[in-house]
This record gives structure tokens, sequence and C-alpha cells, in this order.
């Protein structure tokens, strides 16, 4: 049952920046130094992220509700989303504040840095009524695996 406090999941100032913003190397660089932790609050289960527990917060989305996604998948996915150039026109230094990618079952996640620590991603899976998880799976079909 979902909480009555929905995840606020349309925000427009999250926008897939154009394929040309970055050229390949520019991309391998970010995704050799961009780093995955994950984040307890978007989590059931820890898994294997080294999280000592899990405090999921009813608004957030959880990128465990449909499957358990072990680190080095999620890293993966963020990698594979920067190499892709699917990422955010905002930055935060050198890196995009979002990264979005599709996984082979076709779910859609979105990993997100801070001002804190730029750089250092933890993911979500978007939901079915979150627009931008259609707008990146549009995207997605462009860009994947054309890189």
């Amino acid at each position: 049952m979902r909480s009555l406090m929905m995840r606020p999941g349309n925000n427009p100032k999250r926008r897939i920046a154009p394929a040309e913003l970055l050229g390949k190397e520019a991309r391998a660089d970010l995704a050799e130094r961009a780093k995955y932790v994950g984040s307890g609050h978007h989590k059931r289960y820890p898994a294997d992220y080294g999280l000592e527990r899990t405090n999921p917060r009813p608004t957030k989305s959880l990128c465990d509700l449909v499957k358990t996604v072990k680190l080095a998948e999620a890293g993966a996915l963020m990698r594979k989303g920067l190499m892709c150039g699917m990422i955010s026109d905002v930055r935060l230094g050198e890196f995009p504040k979002y990264v979005w990618s599709v996984d082979e079952d076709g779910e859609v996640y979105e990993a997100k840095t801070d001002p804190m620590t730029p750089g250092v991603y933890h993911g979500y899976r978007l939901e079915e009524e979150d627009d931008m998880r259609r707008l990146v799976e549009s995207v997605w079909k462009k860009r994947w695996p054309a890189v």
C-alpha cells in the first residue's frame, strides 16, 4: 500500500542534456571517477551495500521495490548511463546532478549526487507515474547501445 505522502517525482528541473554536450572521452572520464554508494533511504534491504540498516522514507522511491539491485550492478548502471550521455544539464561542479539508466529488464533508474559530495551517487527506480520514466525510456532507445 502506498503512503499518502507521494514522492515529488515530476520535477521540471530534471532534464536530459543533449547527446553532444559531452564527447565520448569526457563521458568515459566521468564514468571512471564517479562513485556509486547507495542510500538506506531508498532500500528495504541492505543487500551488499555495507549499510548497517536501512531507513526507507515514505516520500522516497525504493530501488529494490521490484528486485534487489546489488552494489556492482547499481554502479554499472550508473556508469552505463554516463557513457550514454544520459545526464542532466544541471551540474554540481564537474558532475551531472542526475544520471539515468535502464536495466536489461526495462526498469528505469535515476542516480543523484548532491552538493556535499559531488560525484558520489545514490539511486532509485523511477516509478510508473513519474513522467521522467517515459522520457528516459524514449531517449535511452536512441542512445543505447550506440555508444
